[in-house]
């Protein structure tokens, strides 16, 4: 009689079905896979970087080959093992009973179920492997850092190099071991090896020496994990002093742990073979001794490293954490940059504008009024022509040698927003082969506006400059030059193919095999436009049959194969973002979020930093990039960075990308960086441009990296104190203030660049700062600035006195809008027709004090109209005492030294942030003060001063010490004055006091704090 079968089988038409099935979806995947494969290898081909498309593709293929088949080989092989080693005779019980029916599906195509278990645990091993690729490269190419951790006395490249591969090969046989176990007793129990049921052992001698061996090795593995974890305990966070590394009870409890760990474990593991095959030869014991492994690891590993940090390290962790703290502090200057980090106090003790300041030629010639995200719409308003011309939500800085002066500029390019075509424009055709570039670079001085608020642009012109200045002036009705005459910064080919406006789908389909047929719209000339024709060596050529196929099938569009549009001289131009065309040939690297355009050369390039990054640094600070680099600007004109943590970054590489050719270069910026340098060995030592070869003009454009900057400041908020008892204490923190005009919004101010020489510099330096306040409070506590100097990175911190009277970015904001006189003018400004918006609040040292600029514009309700600058705010000392709205940086620098020669006047009229001390009594004639009563007239009005800036910060501890100077200054006036006035007919009597600078109205009433 037939047995019947434990699972019902399936027609021969339904295994035909599923057959078929599966085929197409595996032709259509491989397909898929094949078509990728094959464009990428065309799109490498034409940037010259096939090394790095052959060199990751091969290191993809080794590495899902070897993990896949020897994670196939070592699960098949226990599989196939736990088969071998079944008992001939099994006793009889309804366990057994049960278990036939999948004995009978099972034995007669065993070996197929398992190459398949075995198959598919090896697929997704090794797509779990092939996407290591970048550290098996790191692996194999990495190198020393010359420099060693301070425990182990290791060089930090085994940590950045080896450590992370080394845990990965870790993992992936403590997986081969748990699916073996799993695989090898489901094996046994099936075919009588394991017993629940029935009389006798419940386990056969070659069962439980198989199932033991693989515990045995999983007792092994936990022995080399427990010593990896020894090194990988200086990359932990240490929660008793907020810092990253091995701390006290790490090191003197917790790594003595793990070595005895590490011991037990070998020990148990050989116990387990010897108490379960040589010796008694049941499975008591070596649970014993897993138990025991267990106990140990709780109290060994646990329970003594939380009663030493708990009962030794918390009563005195500021001594006990003190080393660690500065091992904390080293390394994290070192993984960071911050080394070299130059300090500079600066007393910012001078509260009145200095005489200087009106004939500077440092400063305030370069003090740039444009805010590259505000002006943005002037440019597209003034400059683009077309609707489908756009230059961004954000702009860029960078300078020029302009008839032999260096200043800073605001750049846009002209580029092609295909979002802002009309439905009428919007079809393949057009989209593809018509609007396929930009045009120019548009540029304009940062300081100087002109027709009533607009830039005064000098590049990127569409047709006759002297045409468009007539225009600009007919729309400002003025006489003024709106514009240069000729072009100031002349590219001599100004189309943009490659641009920041251009996404993933916005191909480009270019090349004619007529050379009189033009099909590109290239520019606006009068009514019409002029036509152009690709003739880059970019993009790929697609004019054969076979190409065409291919990339319809990409790109989804028949329209390669149907269209006239595509010829036998056609190329597709593709990964147009220059951003996405760096990352795709260097995908090791972290890229800035803010590329930038130049003119090098005649030619457009896009320039963009590149960070070499790694996780493993020891002991120094794991941040996350996206988190440390966020601020107002992130998402409008700039790239958010990924969610990457990070403990080592290096401004490694300046890329550039050519805007009409799309050629892209890899050059060398920092030559020490050993990450740079095993990723240049892993793809055949000649990916990126030696430093020595970068071109001169080319390097003139570099400039500090923004979010490198940012990384740097906000960590230099805390490691700027490096004695560790003062760090613990956290008491000289700093942190970064929000955005002056905005603070409610939690949002941080953006850092600026700026054309401009720093107290201690010798000439002006193109450099990007950024003011940061005392943690808790609104005054500055420092400024940073980072630039380069003979072409290395130069990050410096002028920092100011603890107790400093002069205001944060904030607070200067709030005191300059808030002033009566001021206030007055900016209502004006203000109305349901128009919007007044704040440009970059600019803080500048200078004449030992410290100088604010905030540009003001006003928008109009009228349709597209563009933000306008109108007005500059100007402050000077503490942000308060003086503070004028000007037309120009001209006249508000001319008001405020107006305004400090009257403070230094005796007698004379008040600025608008108070009046001086022994001033004049209403229908009075103002008293000459000399010698020491005008010393002390100035040091009542300076205490005045400080009375008004403490109010404003909200610190309360502040105001009172101001109120008590205040005190002390009055008091010193009237002796003085007591001292200084002789007996006179008419004169105040003997015994009577004379007034007071507050009872003649030299002092505001006593203020009190807001709140």
């Amino acid at each position: 009689m037939r047995s019947s079968s434990p699972l019902p089988r399936m027609s021969r038409r339904g295994r035909v079905t599923i057959g078929v099935l599966v085929g197409v979806f595996v032709l259509f995947t491989l397909l898929g896979w094949g078509v990728q494969a094959w464009t990428d290898w065309l799109w490498f081909d034409e940037v010259r970087y096939t090394q790095v498309f052959t060199g990751v593709l091969a290191t993809r293929l080794l590495l899902f080959l070897a993990v896949g088949l020897g994670m196939a080989v070592i699960v098949g092989g226990n599989l196939w093992l736990a088969h071998r080693l079944r008992p001939r005779m099994r006793p009889h019980s309804p366990e057994q009973a049960t278990l036939e029916r999948y004995r009978m599906l099972l034995s007669p195509r065993l070996g197929l179920w398992i190459a398949l278990v075995a198959g598919v645990v090896g697929l997704f091993a090794g797509l779990s492997a092939q996407s290591r690729w970048n550290q098996w490269l790191l692996f194999r190419n990495g190198g020393d850092f010359g420099v060693e951790d301070p425990e182990f006395g290791v060089d930090i490249g085994f940590y950045v190099f080896q450590l992370p591969f080394w845990r990965y090969l870790l993992g992936v046989g403590f997986t081969a071991v748990v699916l073996s176990v799993v695989g090898a007793l489901a094996v046994h129990y099936i075919f009588g090896g394991v017993r629940l049921q029935g009389v006798g052992d419940r386990m056969t001698n070659a069962a439980r020496a198989h199932l033991s061996t693989l515990v045995a090795v999983f007792v092994l593995l936990k022995a080399i994990a427990y010593v990896l974890d020894r090194r990988a305990m200086l990359l932990e966070y240490n929660d008793g002093a907020n810092v990253y590394g091995a701390g006290y009870a790490d090191v003197n409890a917790l790594l003595p742990a793990k070595e005895i760990l590490a011991y037990i474990s070998i020990v148990v593991a050989i116990a387990i073979i010897v108490f379960s095959n040589a010796w008694m030869r049941n499975l008591v014991w070596p649970g014993i001794s897993l138990a025991l492994l267990g106990v140990s690891a709780v109290a060994i590993g646990g329970i003594y490293p939380w009663a030493v940090q708990t009962f030794e390290v918390k009563p005195s962790a500021k001594e006990k954490e003190a080393p660690y703290i500065d091992r904390s502090i080293k390394a994290t200057r070192a993984a960071f940059g911050l080394e070299s980090v130059t300090t500079t106090p600066y007393a910012a003790n001078n509260l009145t504008p200095p005489a200087s300041l009106a004939t500077d030629t440092s400063v305030v010639p370069n003090i740039r009024l444009l805010d590259p995200q505000l002006v943005s719409e002037t440019y597209t308003q003034r400059q683009q022509v077309r609707q489908f011309y756009d230059f961004g939500e954000k702009l860029d800085v960078d300078r020029y040698a302009v008839n032999g002066k260096v200043q800073d500029y605001v750049v846009g390019l002209r580029e092609v927003n295909y979002r802002q075509l009309t439905p009428q424009q919007n079809t393949w055709i057009n989209r593809h082969t018509v609007y396929t570039h930009g045009y120019g670079l548009v540029a304009a001085p940062g300081s100087r506006v002109v027709c009533g608020g607009q830039p005064f642009f000098v590049s990127g012109f569409l047709g006759d400059p002297q045409e468009q200045q007539k225009q600009q002036q007919g729309q400002a009705q003025t006489n003024e030059q709106c514009a240069a005459q000729t072009e100031q910064i002349p590219a001599k080919q100004p189309r943009i193919y490659y641009g920041e406006r251009m996404d993933e789908g916005d191909y480009a389909i270019v090349g004619q095999t007529d050379p009189e047929r033009k099909a590109e719209f290239d520019r606006p000339v009068g009514e019409g436009g002029e036509s152009y024709t690709y003739t880059g060596e970019g993009g790929v050529e697609i004019g054969s049959f076979t190409r065409r196929l291919l990339y319809a099938i990409k790109e989804q569009e028949s329209n390669f194969l149907l269209s006239d549009a595509v010829n036998d001289n056609s190329k597709l131009l593709y990964v147009r973002n220059p951003r996405d065309r760096v990352e795709k040939v260097a995908p090791f690297l972290t890229l800035d979020g803010d590329p930038y355009p130049a003119v090098v050369d005649g030619r457009i390039q896009w320039i963009i930093d590149g960070y070499t990054t790694a996780a493993t640094y020891p002991y120094a600070e794991r941040i996350n990039l996206q988190e440390q680099t966020a601020d107002e600007l992130t998402g409008r004109g700039t790239f958010q960075l990924a969610r990457e943590n990070v403990n080592y970054i290096r401004n490694s590489v300046k890329a550039t990308v050519d805007a009409y050719d799309g050629t892209v270069r890899l050059y060398e910026f920092d030559e020490t960086d050993p990450v740079l340098k095993a990723w240049n060995k892993a793809f055949g030592g000649d990916l990126v441009v030696p430093k020595s070869e970068t071109p001169v003009e080319l390097a003139e454009h570099f400039r500090y990296p923004s979010d490198l900057f940012k990384v740097q400041r906000n960590l230099l908020t805390r490691f700027h104190v490096t004695d560790p008892g003062d760090f613990y204490s956290a008491q000289d923190f700093w942190q970064v203030p929000n955005v002056p005009d905005a603070p409610d919004t939690g949002q941080k101010q953006p850092p600026y660049y700026l054309f401009t020489q720093f107290p201690g510099q010798e000439s002006p330096r193109f450099q990007l700062t950024s003011a940061v306040t005392p943690n808790g409070r609104e005054n500055l506590a420092a400024l940073i600035s980072g630039s380069y100097v003979d072409g290395q990175p130069k990050l410096e911190v002028l920092d100011l006195p603890d107790q400093t009277r002069v205001s944060g970015p904030v607070q200067v904001h709030q005191s300059m809008t808030q002033n009566g006189n001021i206030r007055q003018q900016l209502n004006l400004l203000q109305s349901a027709q128009a919007q007044v918006q704040y440009g970059n609040l600019l803080s500048l040292p200078f004449g030992d004090g410290m100088l604010y600029v905030e540009p003001v514009y006003v928008k109009t309700a009228a349709q597209n109209a563009p933000p306008l600058l109108q007005r500059v705010l100007m402050s000077y000392g503490d942000g308060g005492s003086y503070v004028v709205l000007a037309n120009s940086v001209a006249d508000g620098i001319k008001q405020l030294v107006e305004q400090g020669k009257q403070a230094a006047t005796p007698g004379a009229p008040p600025p608008p942030g108070g009046t001086p001390p022994g001033g004049t009594p209403p229908g009075g004639t103002p008293p000459a003060l000399t010698g020491e009563l005008a010393e002390a007239a100035n040091r009542v009005q300076t205490a005045i001063t400080e009375v008004r800036a403490a109010q404003a910060s909200g610190d309360f501890e502040r105001y009172g010490r101001a109120l008590k100077a205040l005190d002390e200054a009055l008091t010193a006036f009237q002796q003085a004055q007591r001292a200084a006035t002789a007996p006179t007919p008419g004169a105040t009597p003997s015994g009577s006091p004379p007034a007071s600078p507050a009872a003649s109205g030299s002092a505001a009433p006593t203020p009190t704090p807001s709140g």
